[in-house]
């Protein structure tokens, strides 16, 4: 992140360490990167090592933060709990973003129960084993920390054609609340933002196939998608102790657009067979080049 795009004097995250699943790429590299660029350190877990250490180098080439990655498949309860073990070293994290997730765009009559597997045991599964891995270690120490998940608009009016994702990232929310109650007092705060449109290669590809969504946006208020920095900004404020009193809340950064449009995919009412068809067959080539580019760099 460039310095002209910090809302936040250039040590404000020292002394912090914060952990965050999925950070190797999209806005988990994003909000990593603003962390360290404000002279935090990170560690970074996702499954694949390799994008993980090469997002590591890049980012503390250039920002004074440390970044350590750790691969770590959140669906497995085993590696959840030795990726802590390596995140606790040197210290405890003062936070955790929940950013680890999977979606694609269906309908929910041509879901497998696999194909709902895929994106429940990521984003609600295993989003609250890794919460849960956490809370038990800061509890037993007295430590303080926050947690920040990553949610969409859905959690307040559903969407169609992403029903497992809108059903775990309302799970999310629920969490986000409930937690917040029950541990706030001893010191975990628990809070989550809803983004609109930040366009990352992985989501135009699974939720907008064959889509430009790089231009101007009608349908917005403000006539345009989000910008990096801003979500970046946000995730830092709420993650800073300065955020203390800020806790159980859920807070969208989308220009408007879930009061306008209702920030679902409403729209695909009125797509035909065809391009559904379309839409399928973009989205297994992208799963299929992402393979490809697994193996390659393991």
């Amino acid at each position: 992140m460039a310095e002209s795009d910090q809302m936040f004097r250039g040590d404000l995250m020292r002394g912090q360490k914060v952990l965050v699943t999925g950070g190797g790429s999209g806005l988990g590299r994003v909000m990593a990167e603003a962390i360290a660029a404000l002279g935090g350190d990170v560690v970074i877990a996702g499954r694949r090592l390799g994008m993980l250490e090469a997002t590591a180098a890049e980012i503390m080439a250039m920002h004074p933060g440390r970044v350590m990655p750790v691969a770590c498949d959140i669906r497995d309860e085993s590696a959840i709990e030795a990726m802590l073990d390596q995140a606790w070293e040197g210290g405890a994290p003062t936070g955790l973003v929940n950013n680890a997730a999977g979606n694609f765009v269906s309908r929910t009559e041509d879901l497998s129960s696999r194909g709902f597997d895929a994106i429940a045991s990521i984003v609600f599964r295993g989003s609250f084993l890794v919460t849960l891995g956490c809370g038990k270690r800061w509890l037993a120490a007295g430590e303080r920390a926050s947690v920040l998940s990553i949610l969409t608009t859905w959690v307040w009016n559903g969407s169609p054609f992403v029903v497992p994702s809108a059903m775990s990232k309302t799970g999310l929310a629920a969490m986000t609340q409930s937690l917040a109650v029950e541990w706030g007092g001893r010191g975990i705060r628990f809070n989550a933002i809803a983004p609109g449109i930040f366009p990352t290669e992985g989501m135009a590809a699974r939720l907008m196939p064959g889509e430009d969504i790089s231009g101007a946006r009608p349908e917005n208020p403000m006539n345009r998608v989000g910008r990096m920095p801003e979500l970046a900004n946000l995730a830092v404020y709420l993650l800073h102790p300065g955020s203390t009193y800020v806790n159980g809340q859920v807070i969208a950064i989308d220009g408007a657009e879930y009061q306008a449009t209702g920030g679902n995919f409403s729209s695909m009412r009125t797509w035909t067979d065809e391009q559904w068809h379309e839409a399928r067959e973009s989205i297994r080539r992208t799963d299929t080049a992402d393979r490809a580019s697994r193996t390659a760099k393991s």
